[in-house]
């Protein structure tokens, strides 16, 4: 399995699935969660409305209408409240049932925003070791290719530090 970490905007790569990190409605937000509704179209709102919601760190999977992939996994992060209230547990589980959903929807790429990072204030480098601990870890049907979409240089940094040179970083 290759894991990379690049800069880029997940709504543009030509993956199988990318992740959407998503508020517990899947009906849209800011942010990437923001980014991805635009760009996929209605279609995906639509799509979205028929599963009531989904609990954080679960997630549910929808096609990607008018995006490059094929898919959109949905997964709501944690907020961080001081890291006492199970949010990093919460946030693995997010990796976790992601990776599920790929591999049972046969997706061989897949890739990660850096999920609770951004207005649920989860500590960056908290969770990108938690998500590259995660990956690493993951040993049920694995995808040939992993990439951590970094929107910021500061978080690319940090996954191509976790990542360590030698494995696609």
């Amino acid at each position: 399995m290759l894991i990379i970490a690049e800069r880029a905007d997940i709504t543009t790569l030509a993956v199988d699935a990318i992740v959407n990190a998503a508020n517990c409605s899947l009906l849209g937000g800011g942010g990437v969660d923001g980014a991805i509704h635009r760009a996929a179209g209605r279609e995906l709102l639509e799509s979205c409305r028929k599963f009531g919601g989904c609990p954080t760190g679960e997630a549910r999977i929808t096609p990607g209408f008018k995006l490059p992939a094929k898919f959109v996994i949905h997964t709501p992060g944690p907020v961080w409240g001081g890291g006492t209230r199970g949010e990093a547990a919460l946030l693995a589980s997010c990796y976790r049932n992601s990776l599920r959903l790929a591999a049972e929807a046969g997706c061989r790429s897949i890739a990660f925003p850096c999920i609770s990072t951004g207005v649920y204030r989860f500590p960056a480098e908290a969770a990108a070791k938690i998500a590259v601990d995660t990956v690493r870890s993951w040993t049920e049907n694995l995808p040939e290719k992993v990439v951590f979409a970094c929107f910021s240089s500061a978080s690319l940094e940090i996954y191509r530090r976790l990542l360590g040179a030698g494995e696609g970083a």
